[in-house]
């Protein structure tokens, strides 16, 4: 995972974690401070949602360019892709073998 996924990962966790230790505290408040509570801990899960949505949109635009390259290595080197895709099962299947 790189370094910046890693970030906003932990940035998301703490938002809700924050929210989570909100919505605790502004159970046993009353009135207007309860309200001021449960409304900012409502703030912090829309921003870990909002980090999270960006981070999966980013996680699908790589997930897309990944396979645009792929599949153009593989049209241009047809039979390379096919002995490196041969070589991957072949050492998948000496591992899983050696696992039983």
């Amino acid at each position: 995972m790189p370094k910046a996924s890693k970030v906003v990962k932990k940035d998301i966790q703490t938002l809700l974690d924050d929210a989570q230790t909100m919505f605790k505290d502004a159970a046993s408040l009353t009135g207007d401070k309860a309200d001021e509570v449960r409304l900012k801990a409502q703030e912090l899960l829309e921003d870990a949602l909002e980090k999270a949505q960006d981070l999966q949109a980013a996680a699908v635009e790589k997930g897309r360019e990944a396979a645009v390259t792929a599949d153009a290595y593989v049209r241009d080197n047809p039979w390379r892709a096919v002995a490196i895709s041969a070589g991957v099962g072949i050492v998948a299947g000496i591992l899983l073998g050696r696992r039983k």
